[in-house]
C-alpha cells in the first residue's frame, strides 16, 4: 500500500480539508467493519502536507487537534478499490495493525476512519526516512550496526509470527526510522500484503518484492518462513551493499532465487566474520524446513556476540 509514513524533504505545511470529500463519483459501500464511529476525521485531525502517494491513496502529515501530536494519515480512495480483493486487503491491513501489540519497532495505528469516499488510517509518524536510503548513503553497514538492525527486524518477525501474522513484504523500504538521529528507533510499516496464518497453513499467492521473495513463494507453496528469508536478504545487503540474487530482469532474479547460490567472494565479504556468513547461509536456506525460526536467528552466536 506504499510507504505510509515517509517524510519527503518539503517544508510546505498548509492545512488541507479532506482531499476526497468532493470526490462525488466514489462508491458509497463501506470497507471497514469497525471504523472509529460517530466522528468525522476532520473533527479531531488537521491534515497537512502530502508525505507520499501509492497505488491506492495518499499519505498526509496530520495533527491531533486536542494534543498537537504530529501523525501520518494514509487516505485510501475507495474509488480505486476496484475489486473485492482490494477491499479485503485494506480491511485485513487494519485488522492486522489492530491485532499486533504496541511495539517500539512496529508503527502503531491510532485511528481508522471511513467516509463515503475514503478510508483514513491515522498512525504514528516516522520522520527519519527509509532504511533503504541509509544503506545507499553508507554503501554498507559495519557488522555491529548490521547486527543491531537485523536483531530489530527479526524481533519484529517474531512478534508478528507469535500473533499469527506473516508480513510477506519485508524489505529496507518498509522499515522507517522514527527520526533523523543515528540512534533512532527502526519501525516496520506497510502491512498491506500481510496475512493471518494458522500453524501448518500454506499459501500460494505470489506477493512481495522480487529481490526479497523466498523460493517457495515462487513455487506457490509457503508459510511464515518466508519472512526469515527476506530478513536474510536484508542482512546480506546490510553487510555488502548489494543483493544476493540479482539479474537484469525479474525472470532472471526469480531464476537466481530458485538456484539460491549465495556468493561470498566479492569485497567486502573476505573481511566479514565467518559467523555472520554462517547466519546469512542459514537464513537463505532454500529449504524452509531447514531455515531457522525467528527465535533461532536471535539465538545465533553472531547476534548474541554482536557487541564484541
Amino acid at each position: 500500500m506504499g510507504n505510509c509514513c515517509a517524510v519527503p524533504k518539503t517544508s510546505d505545511e498548509k492545512h488541507k480539508t479532506n482531499p476526497f470529500a468532493t470526490d462525488f463519483g466514489a462508491p458509497k459501500s463501506y470497507v471497514l467493519s469497525n471504523p472509529t464511529t460517530g466522528h468525522d476525521l476532520e473533527e479531531f485531525y488537521e491534515l497537512g502536507r502530502e508525505l507520499g502517494r501509492g497505488e491506492f491513496g495518499v499519505t498526509y502529515m496530520c495533527t491531533d487537534k486536542a494534543t498537537g501530536e504530529r501523525l501520518a494519515c494514509k487516505s485510501i480512495s475507495k474509488k480505486k478499490l476496484r475489486t473485492s480483493v482490494d477491499i479485503d486487503d485494506v480491511r485485513r491491513e487494519v485488522e492486522i495493525m489492530r491485532k499486533l501489540p504496541k511495539h517500539p519497532n512496529i508503527v502503531s495505528l491510532k485511528d481508522a476512519y471511513e467516509d463515503d469516499h475514503a478510508v483514513h488510517l491515522v498512525m504514528e509518524l516516522c520522520e527519519g526516512g527509509e532504511l533503504f536510503d541509509r544503506i545507499v548513503s553508507r554503501g554498507h553497514y559495519t557488522e555491529r550496526a548490521a547486527a543491531a538492525v537485523t536483531r530489530t527486524i527479526v524481533e519484529v518477525i517474531q512478534v508478528c509470527h507469535e500473533h499469527g501474522v506473516m508480513h510477506r513484504d519485508l524489505k529496507p523500504e518498509n522499515f522507517l526510522f522514527a527520526n533523523m538521529k543515528e540512534t533512532a528507533a527502526l519501525k516496520a510499516i506497510d502491512f498491506g500484503l500481510s496475512v493471518f496464518f494458522h500453524p501448518g497453513q500454506r499459501f500460494n499467492e505470489i506477493v512481495g518484492s522480487p529481490y526479497y521473495m523466498a523460493p517457495e513463494v515462487l513455487k506457490r507453496n509457503y508459510g511464515p518462513e518466508v519472512d526469515v528469508w527476506s530478513a536474510g536478504v536484508i542482512l546480506y545487503i546490510l553487510l555488502c551493499g548489494f543483493p544476493p540474487f540479482w539479474a537484469e530482469t525479474e525472470q532472471g532474479v526469480a531464476q537466481a532465487i530458485i538456484r539460491s547460490n549465495v556468493e561470498f567472494k566479492r569485497d567486502p565479504w573476505p573481511k566479514v566474520f565467518d559467523r555472520a556468513k554462517d547466519l546469512v547461509k542459514k537464513m537463505l536456506n532454500p529449504d524452509p524446513k531447514q531455515r531457522p525460526t525467528a527465535q533461532e536467528v536471535l539465538d545465533h552466536p553472531w547476534l548474541q556476540n554482536a557487541k564484541s
